[in-house]
């Protein structure tokens, strides 16, 4: 690997390249896991339980893996990220007892831990070398969570219709089965496409990221690096009122998030009155939501020049989110077609405002923290949002049904916009030996 730090937009287009390869596997798993997982024999709780493991997998080891980064490198961990989820898409794809599917999830927890950071990271390192501390980020941040998105989207559509498609030929369900002896079923092979992906994920993360060279790195100083750095990150969100925001609303959006995706599914069956045509409006809206997603992230720039700056622009884009779920919150109890159109409108601004809120949001927290802890930032970011999202799901299920459980989603958003509609005082920064960035005592005073 050459030395020579590539230039801000051979990093920005490699690394839209890297984040679509990486998500395009799990947009593609999304829409036959829990069918297929039915085939297997599986009843919902199980199901459920898979999905869990999953879940408290990734959480656990979120700030770990932030730090091994750190200091491992971003390339290794990246391709740990993709070895992960080729072993959990085939066990996915091929296991049939319920012990061998769940650690088929929990092993996808490790990889969505491992991921969570690296590439980001990644991308901002090289244009900080090739460009400067002061190199502009938001534009290449935004294309690569449209690509994200992009991905997602069209995996969802591939992997619904890849079953379906396969079911047109004569009895290729029964082939497949048989010629594997049940392990293949046409739900398994957009699993099995996903392998392929993440293999190709893997060779080129190996081949097209270059960084600079690190100091070789051995078991003892990985468990003493990892630990100190895992420290610096959490001191760093707590004590830097800016990055403490940044993971407050990241924490919101986790929580509407998780409202949007535990309510959906059941609302589209109530409107279409089947629940075979309300999976089909699911996964349109799904898919939609995705789409809108990028859509946002592709208009982040244009929005933070619009608003006067990037903290402006978070608080633009998390409001309009927040009045898009509010909006179907408060015409949950509606019925028939005239509920459509609500549900539309507000998924569309759910969606693009997160999508446009996220460059703007990583742009202000990348300026506020360096290299050496860079990945265990994006690592707390992550996990804030997965337990808010944990809390607002388990207490909109406890909620009564109808206009309370969307409202709680929304409230929780609005929460998070709030947060920027008040400025701390300018306040100089000093970097500290440890290598974070931490404000003077102006700004520590400021209530996130």
């Amino acid at each position: 690997m050459t030395r020579t730090p590539l230039d801000p937009g051979a990093a920005r287009r490699r690394y839209v390249v890297v984040s679509a390869l990486f998500w395009l596997p799990i947009g593609l798993s999304i829409a036959p896991m829990v069918p297929l997982f039915s085939e297997r024999g599986l009843s919902l709780a199980a199901i459920a339980g898979c999905v869990a493991a999953h879940s408290l997998t990734a959480a656990a080891l979120e700030l770990p893996t932030g730090g091994l980064s750190d200091v491992l490198g971003r390339r290794a961990v990246l391709a740990a990220a993709g070895l992960f989820d080729v072993a959990a898409l085939l066990l996915a794809a091929l296991a049939t007892t319920a012990w061998a599917l769940a650690l088929g999830m929990a092993l996808k927890g490790v990889g969505r831990a491992l991921s969570s950071g690296p590439a980001e990271a990644w991308y901002v390192d090289t244009v900080h070398a090739s460009a400067g501390p002061d190199a502009e980020l938001r534009t290449g941040l935004a294309r690569g969570h449209a690509a994200e998105a992009v991905a997602l989207a069209v995996g969802v559509l591939v992997g619904g219709a890849l079953p379906w498609l396969s079911g047109l030929g004569p009895d290729l369900g029964d082939r497949l089965g048989d010629a594997t002896s049940g392990l293949v079923l046409p739900l398994s092979l957009p699993m099995l496409l996903g392998v392929a992906v993440e293999v190709g994920f893997v060779a080129y993360v190996l081949t097209a990221l270059p960084e600079p060279p690190r100091p070789r790195a051995t078991l003892s100083g990985v468990l003493r690096g990892v630990p100190g750095t895992v420290v610096s990150g959490l001191r760093l969100s707590a004590g830097d009122a800016l990055v403490r925001r940044v993971m407050l609303s990241a924490a919101a959006a986790g929580g509407a998030l998780v409202t949007v995706e535990l309510l959906t599914p059941a609302r589209a069956v109530d409107l279409t009155g089947a629940p075979e045509s309300g999976a089909v409006l699911f996964a349109g809206l799904a898919c939609a939501g995705y789409a809108c997603s990028a859509v946002g992230s592709q208009l982040a720039p244009r929005v933070a020049r619009l608003a006067g700056d990037g903290e402006r622009a978070v608080l633009v884009s998390l409001g309009a989110a927040a009045g898009g779920l509010l909006l179907i919150g408060a015409t949950a109890a509606l019925a028939g077609p005239y509920a459509l159109l609500p549900l539309a409108v507000g998924y569309v601004l759910i969606y693009v405002g997160l999508g446009a809120a996220a460059p703007s949001e990583n742009e202000l927290l990348h300026r506020r923290v360096d290299s050496a802890g860079r990945a265990t930032a994006l690592s707390v970011q992550s996990l804030a949002l997965q337990l808010v999202g944990a809390l607002t799901g388990l207490a909109a299920g406890n909620l009564p049904p109808g206009p309370p459980r969307w409202l709680l989603g929304g409230a929780v958003l609005l929460a998070g916009a709030l947060l920027w509609a008040r400025r701390p005082p300018a306040a100089r920064s000093r970097t500290l030996a440890d290598g974070v960035t931490e404000p003077d005592r102006g700004s520590r005073k400021s209530v996130a």
